[in-house]
């Protein structure tokens, strides 16, 4: 059952780090959940991008990119980022969608090249369609209109060349409890778990059903390692 552990364990982590997309920066100061990026990084799902305003960055995905401009922040979510202020421009042929608040962009042809913007400022989100059209949809912004399965929302269009504005409609609080909840569901702190869950599970194994206690003292020797 050791040797068993030792192996799943590892192979575990390593389908965790699969990258889903790569990120580029141009400028230093650029952060990936607090953290320093280098010029080159892996994203994974839930993570979460800062530029500072001297510097932008880019996140290359199959079949789409985003440029992320200076004084922006963006959660990477896999076919969608959450722009949480500041800007970006879209570049995508498999319907690459922004959300900013209670709104989200969504290409009109999912499977056509199509190119947006999205700035967010002071509650104003502020999108420009530069080849194709795109949706400016809303989504509910309480609990009780999620669950109100009659309950319709406005969807605008955004004609190629054309530009149309928005109020941003949710709270800061829900973007707040969005940006903490991408650095917990980052691959690292998910990584340290699976490592403390595994330790304990192995060293549980390893004891059988020996007494924990200091004044019984086990009589196997410790865990073989392989």
């Amino acid at each position: 059952m050791c040797i068993s552990m030792a192996v799943v364990l590892p192979v575990s982590l390593d389908a965790q780090e699969t990258a889903a997309a790569i990120l580029r920066s141009s400028g230093s100061g650029v952060l990936v959940n607090n953290n320093s990026a280098p010029t080159s990084i892996a994203l994974f799902p839930d993570d979460l991008v800062e530029t500072p305003k001297n510097a932008v960055a880019r996140i290359d995905l199959t079949g789409s990119s985003a440029d992320i401009n200076a004084d922006s922040v963006v959660q990477f979510d896999g076919d969608e980022l959450v722009l949480d202020h500041g800007s970006l421009s879209v570049t995508t042929t498999r319907g690459l969608r922004v959300r900013v608040g209670c709104l989200t962009v969504v290409p009109v042809n999912l499977s056509q090249w199509t190119q947006y913007d999205v700035s967010d400022v002071n509650g104003k989100v502020t999108v420009n369609a530069t080849k194709s059209d795109v949706y400016i949809d809303s989504r509910a912004k309480k609990a009780q209109e999620a669950k109100n399965p009659s309950q319709s929302f406005p969807r605008d269009i955004v004609r190629e060349s054309e530009q149309k504005s928005r109020e941003e409609e949710c709270t800061p609080a829900a973007k707040k409890a969005s940006a903490i909840g991408a650095v917990l569901n980052g691959p690292w702190p998910i990584a340290a778990g699976a490592v403390a869950i595994g330790g304990t599970t192995v060293w549980v194994l390893c004891k059988g059903d020996d007494p924990i206690s200091p004044s019984s003292p086990s009589r196997r020797g410790p865990c073989p390692i392989p």
